[in-house]
C-alpha cells in the first residue's frame, strides 16, 4: 500500500504524552497535532520516514490527544490540554495538501511552510505582479515559498491590488483559462516536469486556514484559502534584465520543451529566473529557472507566447539527450497522471496536453528545431487576425474528418433503418409529411461538435466523445505525418 501521509517527524524531549507529537499511519482518523508550548521541537526528517514502526504502534486509551487522518496530508497546530486551548486550536493555522501529496518534494515543501507558520511567520504581499502573491519565510528571514491564493488572481474580485472584478469561473486574463484555475495548472506543470528536466521548482496545491491573506468584504466569511505554493528560488535577475545571449542553450531548450507540451500562453522574460552565477564564467553560461505556469494547459487551443521563440538558442538543433527525453514522453501516460492527481483540471485541458505532446514528438523526430516547432504553434498576426497556426489548422482539418465520418455513419444508420423496414408506412399527405418522416430517423446521442473557431474561442476538444477523440487523434497524427514528410508545413499554415 502506498503511503500518502507527509513524511515529517517532530522530535521532542517530553515528560508527558500530551507534550509529544507522533507521526501516525495516514489511513486513520486525523493527522497528529502538536503542542505549540514545546520550544524544543525540531524537524528531523522530511522525505524518508520509515513507516514500518507504525504497524506496532498501539497508543494507550488514555493517549486521546493522538489524532489520525484518512484524507490527504494535513498539518495543523492544535493542543488539547484543556478546553481553553481547544477553543484556541479551532482558529489555529491549518494547511492541507490538495494536490501532489504523493510527491516527496511537495510534502517537504508544505512541511517547511507549516513549520514557519508555527514559528509565527506571516505572509508578506509582494508588490510585483497583478495578482496576490505572498512570500513565506522563516523567523530568521530565510525565504521558503511563494503562495498565490486562487481568489486573488489578476482580474479576480478578491484581488488585493484592486485590479479586477471577476468571480471564480469566469474567463480570466486568457479566455481559455477561467479565473481561479491557475493554481491547479501551476501544480500540473511541476508534475509533468519529469526528473526536474526543465527545473520547475517544487509546487503544491493547498488549502490554508486561519492565515492572514487578503480578504475583501465579499469573501469575509470564507474559512480557508486554496492556493498554490511554489518553492522560492534564489536568483539575481530575471531573463528580462539580461540579454538572451547570457543563457545556456540547454536551459532554453528545456524550458521550451515544457512550454510546447503545456501550450504556455505566458512565457515572458519575467517568469524565467536567472540563477546565481559567477560573473567570470563568461557569456552564455547562466541557467534559467521557469516559474509561474498558471496560464498553461488552456481549455482549447489558444495563441501561446514564447519569449524564447526568437532567441538564437532556439535555432540550435536538439541534442541527443533532449531528443531521447522527447521520444520517451508518453502523452497518454501524462494525461492519466493529471486525471488521477488533479481532479479539478478539465478534460479539455488534458486533451490539449496530449495534442501538443504528439505535435512536439513528431516534429522533433522529423528534425525541426525548437524555434521551428514554436513557430508552427503560434498565430501569425502579420498576415491577418484570422491567420491561425499550423497546429490549429491541422486540428481543424482532423476534427472536420471526425464530423464527416460521424455524418457518414449517421447516414448509414438511417439508410439501414429504411432498408430493413419490411412494410414501410404509407407516406402521409399534407404539409407536415416531411416532419413526420424526419421523426422516424435515428438521431445521434453524441454532443454536437463545432469545427469552426473564432479568435475568441480556438479549437476545442472537450465536445468530443471518447470514440470521437480517438478518431481525431488518429486523423491528426496522419495529417501531421504527411505535412512533415512532404515538408509542406509553411504552405499548410496559409
Amino acid at each position: 500500500m502506498n503511503c500518502l501521509a507527509t513524511t515529517i517527524t517532530i522530535t521532542c524531549k517530553p515528560t508527558l504524552i500530551s507534550d509529544m507529537a507522533v507521526a501516525v499511519d495516514p489511513f486513520s482518523d486525523k493527522f497528529p497535532y502538536f503542542n505549540r508550548s514545546s520550544q524544543r521541537c525540531r524537524l528531523q526528517s522530511l522525505t524518508n520516514l520509515d513507516f514500518n514502526f507504525l504497524q506496532s504502534f498501539k497508543p494507550k486509551p488514555e493517549d486521546d490527544n493522538i489524532h489520525r487522518s484518512v484524507s490527504s496530508p494535513c498539518f495543523s497546530i492544535a493542543s488539547s490540554a484543556n478546553m481553553e486551548e481547544d477553543k484556541k486550536a479551532t482558529a489555529a493555522p491549518r494547511i492541507e495538501i490538495l494536490g501532489g501529496q504523493r510527491v516527496p518534494t511537495v510534502r517537504a515543501l508544505v512541511a517547511e511552510v507549516t513549520m514557519a507558520i508555527v514559528s509565527g511567520a506571516q505572509p508578506m504581499l509582494l508588490p510585483s505582479g497583478l495578482g496576490g502573491a505572498y512570500l513565506l519565510q522563516t523567523g530568521k528571514g530565510l525565504k521558503i515559498a511563494v503562495a498565490k491564493p486562487v481568489d486573488e488572481e489578476p482580474l479576480a474580485l478578491n484581488n488585493p491590488k484592486k485590479s479586477g472584478s471577476l468571480r471564480l469561473g469566469q474567463p480570466g486574463m486568457k479566455h481559455s483559462i477561467p479565473v481561479g484555475e491557475t493554481g491547479v495548472r501551476e501544480l500540473a506543470a511541476y508534475l509533468l516536469d519529469y526528473q526536474g528536466f526543465s527545473s520547475v521548482p517544487p509546487t503544491a496545491l493547498v488549502s490554508i486556514s486561519h492565515v492572514p491573506f487578503h480578504v475583501s468584504d465579499a469573501f469575509s466569511s470564507m474559512p480557508y484559502k486554496v492556493a498554490s505554493l511554489q518553492r522560492f528560488v534564489c536568483h539575481d535577475f530575471d531573463a528580462g534584465e539580461l540579454g538572451p545571449g547570457s543563457f545556456t542553450v540547454a536551459s532554453v531548450h528545456r524550458i521550451g520543451i515544457l512550454d510546447v507540451r503545456v501550450l504556455n500562453l505566458d512565457r515572458h522574460a519575467g517568469n524565467m529566473l536567472v540563477k546565481r552565477c559567477e560573473q567570470d564564467k563568461g557569456v552564455g553560461t547562466a541557467e534559467l529557472v521557469p516559474i509561474d505556469h498558471g496560464l498553461c494547459l488552456p481549455e482549447c487551443l489558444d495563441d501561446p507566447y514564447f519569449e524564447w521563440l526568437n532567441w538564437p538558442q532556439a535555432l540550435v538543433p536538439f541534442t541527443d539527450t533532449e531528443l531521447e527525453y522527447i521520444s520517451n514522453l508518453d502523452p497518454f501516460k501524462d494525461a492519466e497522471l493529471l486525471r488521477n492527481e488533479l481532479h479539478s483540471l478539465p478534460e479539455s485541458a488534458i486533451r490539449v496536453l496530449t495534442v501538443c505532446t504528439v505535435f512536439l514528438k513528431q516534429a522533433a523526430a522529423a528534425g525541426l528545431c525548437l524555434a521551428e516547432i514554436g513557430e508552427k504553434m503560434t498565430r501569425d498576426f502579420a498576415r491577418s487576425e484570422d491567420s491561425f497556426s499550423l497546429l490549429e489548422t491541422l486540428c481543424t482539418k482532423a476534427k472536420a474528418t471526425v464530423v464527416d465520418k460521424g455524418n457518414e455513419a449517421k447516414c448509414e444508420v438511417e439508410i439501414s433503418e429504411i432498408i430493413h423496414v419490411s412494410k414501410p408506412p404509407l407516406a402521409p399527405k399534407g404539409p407536415h409529411a416531411k416532419e413526420k418522416k424526419r421523426g422516424n430517423t435515428m438521431r445521434s446521442k453524441s454532443p454536437p461538435m463545432s469545427v469552426n473557431h473564432a479568435e475568441s474561442e480556438g479549437v476545442s476538444f472537450g465536445d468530443m466523445t471518447t470514440v470521437q477523440w480517438d478518431m481525431f487523434l488518429e486523423s491528426f497524427q496522419t495529417l501531421l505525418q504527411e505535412a512533415l514528410s512532404k515538408r509542406l508545413m509553411p504552405s499548410l499554415g496559409k
